[in-house]
């Protein structure tokens, strides 16, 4: 049978109509995969931060009848009361200190644990337990446990005979030790995504420069740590921009105090909704989103940039 120069050019483009069909039907599949968490997303996150913006600028609150717009007022006063300056230097140094402590913790366990057998895998799941756990099941867990009474000073005191500290009663150790929580909880996460960024490194390249003797150390600063520039990213990236909206924890362990050495803009302004102020309050929710998207945007630009470089 003779088939016609025509109909041989017709059956590949025939071929490749199917194959646009196919994959125009998956995309569409796809779609309506992501609908439903598009529409949870807009419904309970973009549509109430939009809806509070104009109260951010009125002076709303639980002692007047009236919704007044007020401008800039909000936030001058909150300002010059010292509210938004100290809770903006409190959630800056919570988020650094939350950062640091998580990153450096998850790296060096991904380094101890990376390499896959039973006992690696028990400890893997073991520090990923605290990720499952609420935020504020954690907080009264470490409330617990450095209470004066607690089996921190308990154990400290084994050494110290009549050691008795107030962890979460002084300024610093309560930020630090805040902070330190918020590490605790989300490390198992940040150590998974390290272990992954530290499997995808090529075998090839670290037996090439065993062979040329270079040590562990060296190996490891010279070809795995510029190789876990996405691993990097995604972990700075999400580290600060959760500890930058913190508000469980602190709830959970201090309720912003001693004072006012934990109180972040999130707790500020759970304080100025308690109190009826609720105008303050949508300015002191506007300063977060404010806040984390001035960080988190170009941020996240520069460390891209450092992943191309």
């Amino acid at each position: 049978m003779v088939i016609s120069a025509v109909e041989a050019g017709q059956e590949p483009r025939t071929r490749r109509t199917r194959r646009v069909r196919a994959l125009g039907r998956s995309r569409i599949r796809w779609r309506w995969f992501i609908l439903p968490s598009l529409v949870l997303l807009l419904t309970f996150f973009v549509l109430p931060f939009v809806l509070n913006i104009p109260f951010a600028f009125s002076a709303w609150s639980s002692y007047s009848d009236g919704i007044p717009f007020v401008g800039f007022d909000n936030f001058t006063a909150l300002w010059e009361d010292g509210t938004l300056r100290g809770a903006m230097l409190v959630t800056l140094a919570y988020a650094v200190i939350a950062m640091l402590v998580q990153n450096t913790a998850a790296l060096s366990l991904a380094l101890a644990l990376q390499h896959t057998n039973r006992i690696n895998t028990l400890f893997r799941s073991v520090f990923f337990v605290p990720v499952l756990m609420s935020p504020l099941a954690a907080g009264y867990i470490w409330r617990a446990i450095v209470a004066p009474d607690g089996p921190l000073n308990q154990f400290v005191g084994l050494f110290s005979s009549g050691f008795d500290f107030a962890w979460l009663g002084h300024p610093v150790s309560a930020l630090v030790g805040v902070a330190f929580i918020d590490a605790w909880k989300w490390s198992g996460l940040a150590t998974l995504v390290y272990i992954a960024g530290l499997n995808s490194v090529p075998t090839s390249l670290l037996e090439a420069a065993e062979v040329d003797g270079a040590g562990r150390a060296r190996r490891f600063f010279r070809i795995q740590f510029p190789l876990l520039a996405p691993a990097f990213t995604f972990n700075i990236a999400t580290t600060l921009i959760g500890a930058l909206s913190a508000y469980d924890i602190i709830a959970a362990t201090t309720s912003g105090g001693p004072g006012t050495a934990t109180t972040t803009l999130n707790v500020a302004l759970q304080q100025q909704f308690k109190a009826g102020f609720l105008g303050s309050a949508s300015s002191l929710g506007l300063a977060v989103t404010v806040l984390v998207i001035g960080i988190a945007v170009p941020l996240v630009a520069w460390l891209r940039k450092r992943e191309v470089a």
